[in-house]
């Protein structure tokens, strides 16, 4: 008759799936191979699977008729002659395996284990250890170790893993891409998402973490949060790209952004770049989805709040930090539909762009030849003579490798005639201009010119997330810029892409043997602010609509713009508060709206609790500081207190201008 042990050992044998070199080298020392490792130190985030990993390393021990000694780091005792008592056959019976789960737990141990413990084990003893945290770095770099210690840092499944996990545990197909996007390779999550698919549900459903599933998955990655401030802080990482220092202080500004900071650095699921930290994939989806789920409005307003910030920085940042904010901000809104049509955040082919250098010139034409073709390559050289500073080139981060560029040019009224009769594009989009809303001389247009990646030639890719945040920033901070254009060569295709983004002009200029499309946006009708808060709150809602009544949201980015463009007139007339239904009876729209943001701000005043956010919202927007710092200077205040300020007032403002919005004028403020 099976024993239970045993049924435990097949059915663990049957759902255990890759650490084939882990599985191989452990086999060899079973076997008592002399090349093979003495200690054996397996670490990862939490869920990743390293308790999986030593209980199938111990059902082979147990078939190997070795003796096993099982310990739990939660549970072993702060005198490591405690440890040496629990672990005693290690030292007494040959060919003992001795196993330490949750070693992160008694990691104080770990000099002593090295020094003392482990060089006196019996003959032909082995041992594990699995912890969240990597061994101190002497241990794998001592020479005396090298031979028999192995390290091994487990990564999360591959795609085709954690696809066939769903197959073996009999998941839907059609809800197999809805997992794996929540759960990424992490084991512990995708083991939950098959179990919480085998209730049964109708095939209407589409899947998503139940709260319980939630709270084992937060346990299982991260464990206990110290203090609120320190889930706050967990909060901001689940939602930003990456998490700097000085971000947690814009967004928290009334919390201690360096405590937080290094306490979230050492988490085991964080990573670290040189912008900051982001957590692991399965992590980050956890924990947002936990947030949703029990706080929803919390979500939506630390999203606004990672919003303004970037907003801001937009604005006012040093060119040399702008480039990277666009592409951090629709991070924050990766799953609006729109928004997923055009980006990837894909990490598979992580680039970085450079600006042209005269050595990469040979590259980037026989790039354009190979996809283009000679009559594209023959313009490119003419636009790299004319701007070269319009062009960057992408090279692949682990290689360097060129693998494409891309030229984002800026082209002043009126055109050069030399321009359009040599380029077709550049004269299809004067063309363009002058049927629909000429440019005053002075102004100019901007034209993505190229989007050239041969090994994924004008489908959404990182190249293409890269240079849309370039031009985005440039459109941002561009002084008299009247349109955007962008352009691609399978025009049905982009035309829906960019539906909701950006115009088809209609135009399909030929170069060589390829016709390609011509889409923009025309910059004095819209402002990017406006622009980029489509996918904020109303991704594919038209400009020219305006915030909609129904979508509080909207109208509050609405409100935020205008004060943004107070002290541009040409911008302030153009926002989107102005089609609002507030300002839909002014006999003169612009400076009845402009009394009426600055009597609500004023009346802030009125109630104790607001003088400060009146001071604040005054000094910010209407008063002429320049930048968010030097208004704080202008108040007297450290720069945390007048961020808090100003929050609370941009809040109470916005919920001023919304009963107006709602009732009318007998609810004005």
């Amino acid at each position: 008759m099976v024993s239970i042990g045993e049924r435990l050992s097949s059915a663990r044998v049957q759902a255990f799936i890759g650490r084939d070199e882990e599985l191989a080298r452990f086999a060899a020392a079973l076997a008592c191979d002399p090349q093979a490792p003495f200690a054996f130190y397996v670490f990862g985030p939490g869920g990743i699977g390293k308790s999986t990993l030593l209980r199938r390393l111990a059902d082979h021990a147990r078939k190997a008729g070795r003796l096993l000694v099982e310990l739990d780091g939660r549970f072993v005792g702060r005198d490591p002659a405690d440890f040496e008592r629990a672990a005693a056959p290690f030292l007494d019976v040959a060919g003992t395996v001795l196993f330490v789960d949750s070693f992160e737990h008694c990691q104080w141990l770990e000099s002593w284990l090295w020094h003392h413990f482990l060089p006196r084990a019996a003959d032909g003893a082995l041992v594990v250890l699995g912890g969240r945290l990597a061994p101190q770095p002497q241990w794998s770099s001592d020479p005396a170790w090298a031979g028999l210690l192995h390290v091994a840092e487990l990564e999360p499944f591959s795609a085709e893993q954690a696809r066939s996990v769903l197959v073996a545990a009999r998941i839907r197909p059609e809800l197999r891409d809805l997992v794996l996007r929540f759960a990424g390779g992490n084991p512990l999550a995708l083991s939950l998402a098959a179990a919480a698919d085998s209730t049964g549900w109708s095939r209407e459903e589409t899947w998503s973490p139940s709260g319980d599933v939630l709270r084992t998955l937060l346990a299982g990655l991260i464990g206990e949060v110290p203090t609120a401030a320190h889930r706050r802080a967990r909060e901001v990482v689940a939602q930003a790209h990456s998490t700097s220092e000085e971000l947690l202080a814009a967004v928290l500004p009334e919390e201690d952004a360096h405590l937080l900071f290094g306490w979230l650095r050492e988490l085991p699921f964080m990573e670290s770049t040189h912008r900051g930290v982001h957590p692991h994939d399965a992590a980050r989806e956890t924990l947002a989805a936990d947030l949703r789920w029990r706080a929803p409005n919390a979500f939506l307003t630390m999203r606004l709040r990672l919003a303004e910030e970037y907003m801001r920085l937009l604005r006012e940042a040093p060119e040399e930090r702008v480039w990277t904010v666009t592409d951090e901000l629709f991070y924050l809104f990766r799953e609006v539909e729109l928004l997923a049509r055009l980006r990837t955040w894909s990490r598979e082919d992580e680039v970085h762009d450079r600006p042209l250098h005269a050595d990469d010139l040979d590259t980037v034409l026989r790039m354009a030849e190979e996809t283009e073709g000679p009559e594209s390559a023959e313009l490119v050289r003419y636009w790299a003579r004319r701007q070269p500073q319009a062009f960057s080139v992408y090279r692949l981060v682990n290689t360097g490798r060129i693998v494409a560029f891309t030229a984002r040019l800026a082209l002043p009224a009126p055109p050069d005639p030399q321009d359009l009769a040599t380029d077709p594009v550049v004269a299809a989009a004067w063309a363009y201009t002058d049927a629909t809303a000429p440019v005053s001389p002075g102004d100019h247009i901007g034209v993505s010119r190229f989007s050239i990646y041969p090994e994924r030639y004008q489908i959404p890719s990182r190249v293409i997330d890269l240079s849309s945040s370039r031009a985005q920033a440039e459109a941002a901070r561009a002084r008299g810029r009247a349109y955007g254009f962008a352009v691609w060569r399978d025009a049905d295709t982009w035309a829906e892409r960019v539906r909701g983004s950006l115009a088809d002009t209609g135009a399909r200029p030929l170069v060589g043997e390829h016709t390609y499309g011509l889409f923009g946006v025309d910059w004095r009708q819209v402002s990017v602010e406006a622009w980029i808060g489509r996918f904020i709150s109303a991704p594919g809602v038209p400009a020219e609509s305006g915030p909609p009544h129904g979508s509080r949201s909207a109208f509050d980015q609405a409100v935020r713009e205008a004060l943004s463009h107070w002290r541009d007139p040409g911008a302030f007339a153009a926002c989107a508060l102005m089609r609002a239904r507030l300002a839909a009876d002014f006999a003169d729209p612009v400076e009845e709206l402009r009394a009426l943001l600055r009597q609500a701000t004023d009346d802030l005043a009125r109630d104790p609790r607001g003088v400060r956010a009146r001071e604040a919202l005054t000094a910010s927007y209407f008063s002429g500081a320049p930048t968010q710092e030097a208004a704080a200077r202008r108040l007297g205040l450290p720069y945390g207190t007048y961020r808090r300020h100003l929050r609370q007032g941009l809040d109470l403002l916005c919920e001023a201008l919304w009963e107006w919005e709602l009732h009318g004028s007998h609810k004005a403020p």
